[in-house]
């Protein structure tokens, strides 16, 4: 049985798309770095192959999770593709089984690049919305691939199928199907429950932004929000905007946890590792990239997390 490991963003979505037409029907799996190794444990059965795809190693487990990857290398095949940060520890270029890592482009032009001898050159469109989802252009890759597509109709579609995912957070097989189509090389706009859910995004969008103009906190370089109306990624960069702070952070609490995203645009400031210094501290999970990162810390330790960031931010040399 073959499994794909995703994360359900446009960069998680366009590379299991690749997979699924590069190797034919898989089972795609919506997970995130802090559940990959329960979900993967739960699911695998020997002899499957396996392949992860924007999925970060999460330091929590990592040791547990490097174990897995050996035993299902060993019984079955394993192939892990992503472009986060490494974790602190290890070498991801020496885990078991095929890997593929690389900051300086996006999962989806990796897995593309990967499994370009099994793909029409025409799907290197699917690997563009992937790369422009997660504002990942700024690669040979993307620049040549660009040059075989108008500009302006490739960044629609990957703008109908960024915006769709926004509006579909946790509608997994709905993802799914859009993964399905994908496959086929099907534009994101043909899919009328995609388009219509990206129009609604982008509605719901420009109505948070008013919304966080009026709620948002300060403390120090830190901009902040508590359960915004809409995505907690796109609300983490406006209350940094308005704000005109260096940081920010928007946050939805789920019981005593609150799961967030944190953006910058200061190119001093490292938000994964300033975010893996906390964890040292305090009870934060959290990483991803310089600029944007993901976390989640207990309720009670939020206004703590708020001010030990703002003291970790403070502290940069400028």
């Amino acid at each position: 049985m073959k499994w794909v490991f995703a994360h359900g963003d446009g960069d998680g979505v366009t590379s299991a798309a690749l997979v699924s037409a590069a190797l034919g029907p898989v089972n795609v799996f919506f997970t995130h770095p802090y559940g990959l190794y329960d979900d993967i444990k739960e699911n695998v059965k020997p002899g499957d192959h396996v392949i992860i795809v924007d999925i970060a190693l999460n330091e929590a487990h990592l040791n547990d999770l490097v174990k897995l990857f050996s035993r299902i290398s060993s019984e079955g095949e394993l192939t892990y593709i992503d472009h986060h940060p490494e974790p602190l520890g290890i070498r991801i270029k020496e885990l078991p089984g095929n890997v593929v890592h690389s900051e300086e482009a996006c999962a989806a032009e990796l897995t593309f690049k990967f499994f370009e001898d099994k793909l029409p050159w025409e799907y290197n469109r699917v690997a563009l919305y992937g790369a422009i989802s997660d504002y990942m252009i700024n690669t040979q890759f993307v620049r040549k691939a660009l040059e075989d597509w108008d500009m302006r109709f490739v960044y629609f579609e990957a703008g109908v199928l960024s915006q769709g995912m926004e509006g579909s957070r946790k509608m997994y097989d709905f993802k799914r199907h859009v993964v399905e189509h994908l496959s086929q090389n099907r534009l994101p706009s043909s899919l009328s429950e995609l388009l219509i859910r990206a129009l609604i995004e982008s509605v719901n969008e420009e109505k948070m932004i008013r919304e966080i103009k009026g709620s948002f906190k300060v403390k120090g370089e830190i901009a902040y929000i508590l359960n915004p109306s809409g995505s907690i990624a796109r609300a983490a960069t406006y209350v940094k905007a308005l704000a005109g702070r260096k940081v920010g952070v928007a946050g939805e609490i789920r019981g005593d946890i609150v799961i967030m995203s944190l953006r910058t645009s200061e190119e001093d400031i490292d938000l994964n590792k300033v975010l893996r210094r906390l964890s040292k501290e305090i009870p934060v999970h959290g990483g991803g990239h310089r600029k944007a990162a993901g976390a989640r810390v207990p309720l009670k330790y939020f206004e703590e997390f708020i001010d030990m960031l703002n003291g970790k931010i403070t502290q940069l040399p400028q």
